[in-house]
């Protein structure tokens, strides 16, 4: 059981560098900036007080590692979600990982940034307040959709 928890540990990390990778050549190719994971610390540091949606999370009190957090929280979820996954698929998967799984299970958790964690930033459910929803929701899709490839990618190589 211990085994599986790894692997499930290193599959949400896999699966977290890939989507990572893919920021940084998507950044690169269209003259985009990186994701700046600050104000998704800030939001992390500021659910110790229960407080979970913004207004602005600019305009919420700072926190001095901010930026630090939001890389850790970014890593966590995406072990979280490794971790999830492998509870629902099972030991069978891990032995034999399959792609639709993956994808369709990082699909699923696009609804945690979309109904959760963009609302909490204060840029409203699904980015419905930034100045271009559809492309944020759009490239939030491909990011997941390469997350998954990353899930799937990992468990083959560590199986």
């Amino acid at each position: 059981m211990f085994d599986i928890f790894w692997r499930a540990v290193g599959i949400g990390i896999g699966a977290t560098i890939l989507m990572d990778i893919w920021a940084i050549v998507y950044a690169k190719a269209t003259g985009t900036p990186l994701p700046n994971w600050a104000p998704v610390g800030r939001w992390f540091w500021h659910l110790k007080d229960g407080k979970v949606f913004h207004d602005d999370i600019a305009t919420a009190t700072p926190y001095e590692h901010e930026l630090a957090l939001g890389w850790i929280g970014h890593y966590a979820v995406g072990i979280l979600y490794g971790i999830m996954l492998v509870l629902l698929m099972g030991p069978a998967w891990l032995a034999e990982p399959t792609f639709l799984p993956a994808w369709v299970w990082a699909i699923v958790t696009v609804g945690a940034g979309w109904f959760l964690l963009q609302p909490g930033l204060g840029i409203g459910w699904a980015a419905s307040k930034t100045p271009n929803p559809n492309k944020v929701r759009f490239l939030n899709l491909v990011a997941h959709t390469v997350f998954g490839f990353g899930l799937y990618g990992t468990a083959l190589l560590i199986r």
